[in-house]
């Protein structure tokens, strides 16, 4: 009942003896008043409950690697995995239990809250077996730095002998790899509805791109259950064409997390190197190139039982494009330089595609081989900035933002010569609202500026120009392979610029507004 409701049934100078009636009415207002506020649980129950769920899932995730280090390493290497296990699993039972009988509903501000507080803290506790196993010993911060290369698939790495090293540290990293990927956030959308809850606001807040409400599904669990079948189908395949190519299942397995992923970590310090074997390369090229693509298109070919979906994508059509532009160039390039016809296209194409994907997997000892003139490395850097498809698992800024970008180019040239028109900006038929345009003119420049700033801050932390605007593209764009220094590893980096590049490459991965929005006064209002 309002309030003037209430007023109009109260007299203005009640009898005495109305005056128990009056009151009997105040307080009946004031009981439903106060049953709706107390319905509302206050946020930070609601964060809590969120959160240890999602940290009860995230402690499943070792279960895996205990497996592997029973079978291959024995029980010294068991023991951080069973340590890291428990200390997940006892946080998120610790955040959930005493919360656990609240009725929730997510908003749109607990999405984005949840996923920057999850990420933070996956990282962190991911970064334990790293910590408590005996080799490799690895310091902290290079442990946390470790955790979010692989988390945001960039693949950037401080770690060294890899051959030697524990099978289970090895399968660790690539099954971040494979977590991150297509997001586990986007995996508890799919289980939240067991629970009674709500994903739109998660998948809102973990999903790259400007278009954030579509749906492939009318129901969100169906959309986030259809990007893992999909998901887990490709790394299967990938899997399979490896093993049928002659790597051992478990190379097999660390290779195909890391390709589908567009990740980076390799089972071995030559990266796909290591083989010397073209038939991989070229496995990993066409998965590289499949998993650019956005996994709503597989999904729809799947439906309509035919890829016209896919080669008719407008984005797919420009991706594709400006990737054979950029690895035609590099080609040509390496051949007149003096490299072999068929070596310039070999390491052109499967370099360029790796740096542009963000997969930074390697064949050669890119960029310090004699056959590596400056414009090329340059050339795939600036390349990364571009990524792929919005919806798959690569980094970048993306190739539907550059494509709008364009067409509004175009549209502000036409509209100098001619003031009056109404000329709107299209993907095939469809135009795209403003709304939309101004998010992509935001997205850049806010990507550009922190781009900008985290070279700043390298080259005030001590690194030199070269090494600071390359790292910073590696880890910004989730690419993973340096310039400079950072050209063999990021073990180079001193203490600040490694916290530094751990928080470029979260920013990159949630794509700068899901953090940005937590340091905006009208967001806490």
């Amino acid at each position: 009942m309002s309030d003037q409701a209430l007023q109009s049934e109260i007299p203005e100078t009640p009898p005495s003896n109305e005056y128990a009636a009056r009151n009997k009415l105040i307080v009946q207002w004031a009981g439903k008043k106060f049953q709706r506020q107390a319905y509302q649980p206050a946020p930070f129950k609601t964060w809590l409950y969120m959160v240890g769920l999602l940290l009860i899932l995230f402690s499943a995730t070792m279960l895996p690697p205990i497996a592997v280090a029973w079978w291959y390493d024995g029980r010294s290497v068991v023991l951080p995995f069973m340590e890291t296990l428990g200390t997940t699993l006892g946080l998120g039972l610790l955040c959930w239990l005493p919360v656990c009988r609240f009725k929730l509903d997510l908003r749109n501000r607990d999405g984005f809250i949840l996923v920057v507080v999850f990420w933070v803290l996956s990282s962190l506790l991911g970064a334990l077996p790293f910590i408590l196993s005996d080799q490799p010993q690895v310091r902290f911060v290079d442990a946390v730095f470790e955790t979010v290369s692989g988390l945001t698939t960039t693949g950037a790495t401080v770690l060294s002998g890899l051959d030697t090293m524990p099978r289970a540290i090895v399968y660790y990293r690539a099954q971040l790899h494979f977590l991150g990927g297509i997001g586990i956030v986007v995996l508890a959308v799919a289980l939240l509805p067991m629970l009674g809850i709500g994903g739109m606001q998660l998948y809102r807040a973990s999903t790259p791109g400007p278009m954030k409400d579509e749906k492939l599904t009318p129901r969100i669990t169906e959309t986030a259950k259809n990007l893992w079948y999909i998901y887990v189908g490709l790394n299967f395949l990938c899997f399979l064409a490896y093993w049928l190519a002659g790597m051992s299942p478990f190379d097999a397995v660390c290779y195909s997390f890391t390709t589908v992923a567009l990740g980076g970590f390799a089972p071995h310090d030559a990266s796909i190197g290591y083989f010397q074997d073209p038939v991989m390369e070229w496995i990993t090229v066409l998965f590289m190139l499949v998993a650019m693509v956005n996994f709503a298109l597989y999904f729809l070919a799947w439906r309509l039982r035919s890829l016209s979906a896919v080669y008719r994508d407008a984005e797919f059509q420009f991706c594709m494009k400006v990737v054979a532009g950029i690895v035609a160039f590099a080609c040509l390039h390496l051949y007149m330089d003096g490299g072999a016809l068929w070596k310039s296209i070999h390491l052109g194409a499967f370099q360029g595609i790796s740096i542009i994907t963000g997969t930074g997997l390697t064949t050669a000892s890119y960029p310090a081989e004699e056959h590596w003139p400056a414009f090329v490395p340059l050339l795939l850097l600036l390349g990364s900035f571009f990524g792929g498809c919005v919806g798959s698992t690569c980094g970048g800024i993306k190739a539907i933002r550059f494509l709008l970008l364009y067409k509004q180019s175009v549209r502000e040239s036409r509209l100098l010569v001619r003031p009056t028109a109404q000329i709107a900006v299209k993907l095939g038929d469809h135009p795209i609202p403003d709304r939309i345009m101004q998010a992509v003119w935001g997205f850049y420049y806010l990507y550009i500026l922190c781009y900008c700033a985290f070279s700043l801050a390298l080259a005030a932390a001590g690194v030199d120009l070269v090494t600071a605007f390359g790292t910073t593209a590696a880890c910004l764009n989730n690419m993973g392979v340096g310039l400079g220094d950072t050209a063999g590893g990021f073990s180079v980096l001193n203490d600040t610029a490694t916290w530094l590049m751990s928080l470029a490459m979260l920013v990159g991965r949630l794509e700068v507004f899901p953090l940005l929005l937590l340091f905006l006064p009208d967001f806490w209002k």
